[in-house]
């Protein structure tokens, strides 16, 4: 060390001294000495002239995607801004370069306190404003470098300089004197040592706002992204208290809404047991039907259990009385869909009463003969038996009015045999007038159009009114009246291979079709 430098030192030690001590002489004759000559000195109050409680800073924390998030940080008035840039990054996982700070409507630099910024109270306030890390340009070599350096300055080493914590990267790098004269600080503390290690970050980044989360988190802390799928906690890692109380939480959590889960389950089946019971579903809801429209209150509706559409009492009663069909379809249509479920039977029987729910019985049962050519009914008079038969069986028992049925005759002959009957048949038939006249004008309808043969079993059929189907009372086969045919095919009902083909690719069976489909 030159005599110049050694005589710099010592009156920068004065000037330090006179200023602790008071001696305002002093202090102006060292101040006077160092600055004739240029000496590049630093001057900084100790933490010792600091109030040293501890006070509670409110911190608004915002960045581009969300509005501000109160967060409270444990901090000194002594405290740097670069400090405080190191707690957040320490605690949160921020790092320093995307951290911009407001304290009073002004932006601090690194090396200005707190207490200078008038930080000296619980609850006294900053703001936080986060940059992303594209707006930072922060990499990762970016992140790594930064933190190197700030670990220097916190041993007061920057590029080989020795400087106090918390000063300004620019004063740290003050060049030497235009003299000649070397750094002092640099005289002062010695040799630099040598960069320690840095410790690597344990946790895991999130990839929306880079902060950096415990291992154990699902989620991040401050943005609430995912963890990355790929992440693995590290071999042997122990969580914090903070963890351990967090985690805790998380399974007392998890137990509690498993249990709610489990509750919620059992309170579902009693519900389903009980509506199992019932007939008819109420409506949980207030809903308008959507038939009538009719406005109506929870429990008022009904709910068919196969389509869960939800109708008043009224209108699916109207539904069941109007079908033509044993089976009841859900009266549901829009514009878009028509609802092809149906009503079970003990729901058509709750909202039926007795005498009419007998006659959608009876109305079934009717059809359910009518459509099968292998039915037959008794020929006794106002006799409700029929019954299902096979080619190998020829008589039918009623069990009704307990008469005996030939089903090749189509007749009851009691103490006759079919040829007796059919023969004793004729006899009467040329012999009777009435049976005369009956045949002559059954003919002349068939000659008028009237009337038609069946085109299966050949008798007589006539339409009265409606619509061109109309079905054979013998052998029940589906005929078109305008075409004079069967509307089926071989396959019966169904089959468009044969018959009149109505409706078929959108075109009638005949010019004068009258809905025979």
């Amino acid at each position: 060390m030159d005599e110049a430098t050694r005589k710099a030192e010592q009156q920068a030690l004065k000037l330090a001294e006179a200023i602790s001590g008071g001696d305002e002489g002093a202090a102006q004759e060292c101040a006077a000495w160092l600055a004739q000559r240029r000496a590049p000195v630093v001057v900084q109050l100790q933490q010792d002239a600091y109030p040293t409680q501890d006070i509670r800073l409110w911190v608004g924390v915002e960045d581009a995607q969300m509005s501000t998030v109160p967060i409270y940080l444990k901090v000194q008035p002594c405290m740097t801004l670069a400090s405080l840039k190191d707690m957040v990054f320490l605690h949160y996982g921020f790092p320093p370069s995307i951290q911009k700070w407001v304290m009073g409507q002004r932006l601090p630099r690194d090396h200005e306190t707190l207490h200078y910024h008038g930080i000296q109270k619980d609850g006294d306030a900053v703001y936080l404003y986060l940059l992303s890390a594209r707006a930072a340009k922060l990499s990762k070599d970016a992140l790594q470098r930064d933190h190197e350096r700030r670990q220097l300055e916190e041993l007061g080493i920057c590029e080989g300089v020795l400087v106090p914590r918390g000063t300004s990267e620019a004063a740290a790098s003050t060049p030497a004197d235009p003299s000649g004269a070397p750094n002092l600080q640099e005289e002062k503390r010695g040799t630099a040592s040598p960069l320690p290690a840095v410790p690597p970050l344990v946790g895991w980044e999130c990839p929306t706002c880079t902060f950096v989360n415990k291992p154990t988190r699902p989620g991040c802390e401050m943005c609430c992204a995912e963890r990355p799928k790929g992440y693995i906690l590290p071999e042997g890692y122990q969580p914090d208290v903070e963890e351990l109380q967090r985690l805790q939480k998380e399974e007392e959590a998890t137990r509690q809404y498993e249990q709610a889960k489990e509750q919620k389950k059992q309170k579902n089946y009693q519900r389903l047991l009980q509506l199992d019971g019932q007939s008819l579903v109420p409506s949980d809801e207030a809903l308008e039907c959507p038939i009538c429209f009719l406005a109506l209150q929870p429990g008022e509706g009904v709910t068919l259990r196969e389509c869960l559409h939800s109708f008043c009492k009224d209108c699916l009663r109207g539904t069941i009385l109007n079908s033509q069909e044993p089976e009841v379809r859900c009266p549901y249509i829009d514009e878009k869909y028509s609802c092809p479920g149906q009503l079970l039977e003990r729901e058509v029987k709750a909202l039926l009463s007795k005498d009419e729910y007998q006659r959608f019985l009876d109305l079934g049962v009717s059809v359910a003969e009518n459509r099968s050519r292998s039915s037959y009914h008794c020929k006794t008079t106002d006799c409700r038996g029929w019954c299902f038969y096979e080619d190998d069986v020829n008589e039918f028992p009623c069990p009704v009015c307990e008469k005996v049925n030939c089903l090749l005759c189509q007749a009851i002959h009691e103490n006759m045999n079919c040829k007796e009957y059919q023969d004793d048949l004729q006899i009467r038939a040329q012999n009777d007038q009435a049976a005369q006249q009956t045949t002559q004008m059954l003919l002349n309808m068939v000659q008028k159009g009237e009337a038609m043969h069946c085109p299966t079993c050949k008798i007589i059929v006539q339409k009265k009114d409606g619509c061109d189907w109309i079905r054979c009372t013998v052998c029940h086969t589906e005929i078109c009246w305008v075409t004079k045919g069967p509307r089926w095919g071989p396959a019966g009902s169904g089959d468009t291979t044969g018959g009149c083909r109505c409706k078929l690719n959108g075109a009638p069976c005949h010019p004068n079709c009258q809905n025979c489909h």
